[in-house]
């Protein structure tokens, strides 16, 4: 499957531009960025996250009165998989130090520092070891290493981009924390790009005012989980990994504290009791909610697992309005329609363009706002391309990539996306691809200090699943920032903890009872089964012709 006829036509206007644009970039010119004035209006005016249809207020819980996305109010006023009274709790099939909920970058880097710290460990996933988010993630990792930057101009930089919402002692703790994350990871063996000196090579990226963008090809994300999950493997005798086996529930001791969660296994349909001194929820976003119908680029399980737990047992969200929607998402072919197209693209030098081979913004904006921008540019101003099934998109010229710095410069820089366009007949180094805002990232989650700790006692958050520390709006590379440097503490804490002596008396789930009864008066009569723990793609069509009933989702 290459481009259409009518889409090649529209290819050589991004040709016949190409010229003038070359000779632009050659001289260090470029389309002019935006004022903060002129931010504000295109954001209010076509970002997703500032328009009021598609939410609605919450009406139970500790966030009652806040105003969400539809998708995700839904699931905070879902109602519990499980049937209380017919889980025994004290058949306990798991007892550990630390269970840690979710096997990706943030689980992993958790379950390992503490397992430094003498702990027991169980990590349960709800796919295989390694299958979330943290593999998909392509651009870098952001750390201020090089002269001429610091963590003062990181946290400037992250602020700024967060438009002065973030939560300052987790924008501190993530700036001071990652030069020891990158330490950490090249001790474990990741493999950073070099430059010819053999330094570590650093590049520009939206909304920063240094280069430190650190990256290994177009998939440091799946780099870093090769290595971490290598080490937990070389620490099988105590870090024990449960994969297809989704935390349903949290579980209180009778003094409140968190005592340990309620699994399902995917593979036998039967419920496991894990007891734990501490607990470390660590599963990532939402992505696959389509919040106001975005494809997204999300692994298959990102459905706000964490949260939803949380939220039952009294925890507060924060920032849960505000969703990141990645400006380079592809919408052409079908196959690739939500897949991230990472900002290293342009960084190399690759341009956005509209259906007339025109620039029309800033290659370096801030995601939001460059996400407002392409929305507005082919709904507003009609100057999106239509795919065969009716999607709209831009052109990102990658070719530019290879005329700037060298042919093959896009097969060595940009390998996985090489690859995964070849596949349909498209060589991104001589034709461009089509993009559009992807679904990206969940700004908000779990209320946690720069320590994880949230305000149930023995639980940690880390990662995705947290609120905070982007604000309303994250920049590029501090996401695999945020998962390894709160990750790494949520271990060490919830280690400490453990060994201040705590002990975990009888397990209870009355905070589910309790939050059942709250949903009743509220009128909430008909609440989805919460947490989703896997999407739903079934058809209409087809619910209607299967053996069930009454269709609950993907657990019945």
């Amino acid at each position: 499957m290459s481009y259409t006829p009518e889409m090649k036509e529209l290819i050589k206007k991004v040709e016949a531009t190409r010229q003038q644009r070359l000779e632009m970039a050659r001289n260090n010119e470029h389309f002019p960025d935006l004022s903060l004035e002129e931010r504000e209006q295109v954001l209010k005016k076509f970002h997703p996250d500032y328009m009021d249809e598609g939410r609605r207020t919450v009406k139970v819980g500790p966030n009652k009165g806040d105003v969400f996305p539809e998708e995700v109010v839904d699931l905070l006023e879902s109602k519990t998989r499980i049937d209380i009274g017919r889980i025994d709790l004290e058949k306990v099939d798991f007892e550990t130090d630390v269970l840690v909920i979710g096997g990706g970058g943030a689980g992993t880097a958790a379950a390992l520092t503490a397992q430094e710290q003498g702990m027991k460990v169980i990590i349960a996933t709800k796919l295989r070891h390694g299958d979330a988010n943290t593999v998909m993630a392509e651009g870098g990792i952001q750390a201020a290493t090089q002269e001429g930057d610091s963590p003062f101009y990181h946290y400037l930089d992250t602020i700024g981009g967060g438009h002065f919402t973030n939560q300052p002692d987790l924008v501190e703790a993530l700036v001071h924390d990652a030069p020891l994350v990158i330490s950490w990871l090249e001790r474990l063996g990741m493999m950073f790009d070099k430059d010819k000196e053999g330094r570590l090579a650093v590049r520009h990226f939206g909304g920063s005012s240094r280069k430190r963008m650190h990256s290994a090809g177009d998939m440091t994300g799946a780099e870093i989980m090769r290595i971490i999950r290598d080490e937990t493997r070389n620490c099988a005798d105590d870090i024990t990994v449960l994969e297809f086996c989704p935390a349903i529930e949290l579980l209180l001791d009778e003094e409140m504290k968190c005592g340990g969660a309620l699994l399902y296994s995917l593979d036998t349909k039967e419920y496991l009791l894990v007891k734990a001194k501490a607990v470390i929820v660590a599963t990532g976003g939402f992505g696959r909610l389509h919040v106001q119908g975005f494809a997204t680029t999300n692994h298959y399980g990102a459905t706000m697992d964490g949260v939803v737990m949380a939220y039952r047992a009294g925890v507060k969200t924060t920032f849960m309005h505000s969703t990141q929607y990645h400006p380079t998402g592809a919408a052409y072919p079908e196959q690739n329609v939500g897949l991230l197209i990472t900002e290293k693209t342009r960084g190399l030098g690759a341009h956005v363009l509209n259906k007339l081979g025109e620039q029309f913004c800033f290659p370096l904006e801030p995601r939001d706002i460059e996400s407002a921008l392409l929305i507005r540019e082919c709904t507003e101003r009609d100057n999106g391309v239509i795919t065969p099934t009716g999607r709209l998109g831009v052109w990102l010229d990658s070719p530019m990539i290879d005329i700037l710095h060298g042919p093959g410069t896009v097969e060595r820089e940009l390998p996985a996306k090489f690859i995964q366009f070849k596949r349909y007949e498209i060589d991104i180094s001589k034709e461009p691809m089509l993009v559009y805002p992807t679904l990206h990232y969940q700004s908000g989650g779990i209320f946690m200090n720069a320590q994880t700790e949230t305000s149930l006692k023995g639980l940690y958050s880390a990662g995705e699943v947290s609120g905070g520390i982007h604000g309303d709006n994250r920049l590029m590379g501090n996401s695999l920032l945020d998962i390894l440097t709160f990750g790494t503490r949520a271990g060490k804490v919830a280690a400490h903890y453990v060994n201040s002596g705590i002990e975990i008396k009888k397990l209870n789930a009355s905070h589910l009872t309790a939050f059942e009864d709250e949903l009743k008066k509220a009128g909430i009569n008909d609440p989805l089964l919460g947490p989703m723990v896997l999407p739903d793609y079934t058809t209409d069509q087809v619910k209607g012709k299967q053996w069930t009933a009454h269709y609950e989702g993907t657990l019945r």
